[in-house]
């Protein structure tokens, strides 16, 4: 399993097999070099990938949203994207391994067509690039001892039992439940995702807080304990969704409205969407809320 940078994905500090008939390219797994842009002035870029049969997707190597597994490209973007762009007529994905912040500067550059991520939607981002509509939102969750003894449902359960919970550092999680009211001598930092769940397994806390997403995840090699139902943390009165899509280069609109056209069948889809990104860990509580658009998500 790879690890998960999730503070770059999330933009917390500032900051050879077939998948639904698309294969992985022998031999381009590593990141390219040769700057080739894929737009220009009068290109009809979605007809130029049809033609040539592929197109080219850079990922970051991070389950469950992108990543490699015995030379094959997984995860939530991947498929979800095999999926899409074979609707649109182009039947491979071409992809390139890029470290995360090296993602939109090669999409700048023309190394690739598309950043197949998971990245969340952000202003700053969104200055940068082009954004699909949300593929997921990132419901927060507590990963518990198996039968949940304090009976935990979200923070603000947390705090009336007066539990210690546990939060990575520098991610949001903790600003939330500073937000809900919980103490913080009750907030215990851990540095990546292990620590919180060998953390709740030892007894220093009670649950650990993230993405439900990344918890069910990490419990796949953590089978003595268990992941609560997610929920929607508020920050300043706003609900968090953290959602995430595909990113497109600038002046590429038509390929990502087409995009986005196919997306929304699956996004309104709940039994499709499930049954295409469950392998994953995303469930139906993962689907965004059709009111949620990224032009809003965009605005500073």
């Amino acid at each position: 399993m790879a690890d998960f940078p999730n503070l770059s994905r999330r933009g917390f500090l500032s900051r050879s097999a077939a998948i639904g008939g698309l294969l992985v390219v022998p031999g381009a797994l590593t990141a390219c070099s040769k700057t080739n842009t894929s737009s220009g002035s009068g290109d009809d870029v979605l007809a130029k990938l049809r033609k040539q049969g592929y197109v080219r997707v850079a990922y970051a190597n991070e389950a469950p949203y992108g990543y490699t597994e015995h030379g094959v490209l997984k995860g939530e973007a991947p498929t979800l994207h095999a999926h899409i762009f074979k609707a649109l007529g182009v039947d491979k994905l071409k992809p390139t391994l890029s470290d995360f912040d090296g993602l939109i500067p090669g999409l700048q550059a023309g190394k690739y067509d598309v950043v197949s991520a998971g990245m969340a939607i952000t202003p700053e981002r969104c200055a940068n690039a082009l954004f699909s509509e949300p593929e997921f939102i990132s419901p927060t969750a507590m990963m518990v001892k198996k039968g949940n003894p304090k009976k935990l449902t979200d923070l603000a359960s947390a705090k009336k039992a007066g539990v210690t919970i546990g939060v990575m550092s520098g991610a949001v999680e903790g600003s939330y439940a500073k937000a809900a009211g919980i103490a913080e001598d009750k907030i215990k930092t851990l540095q990546n995702q292990q620590d919180g769940a060998d953390a709740v397994k030892g007894g220093r806390i009670d649950a650990f807080v993230l993405t439900g997403i990344s918890l069910r995840w990490l419990a796949k090699t953590n089978p003595t304990l268990e992941v609560t139902p997610t929920f929607v943390p508020t920050l300043k009165g706003k609900k968090q969704f953290s959602p995430g899509g595909a990113v497109f280069q600038k002046g590429n609109e038509a390929l990502r409205d087409a995009f986005n056209k196919e997306l929304k069948k699956i996004t309104s889809d709940k039994a499709e969407y499930v049954k295409l990104l469950s392998p994953y860990g995303f469930t139906a509580s993962e689907i965004p809320p059709a009111t949620l658009k990224t032009a809003d998500l965009c605005k500073a």
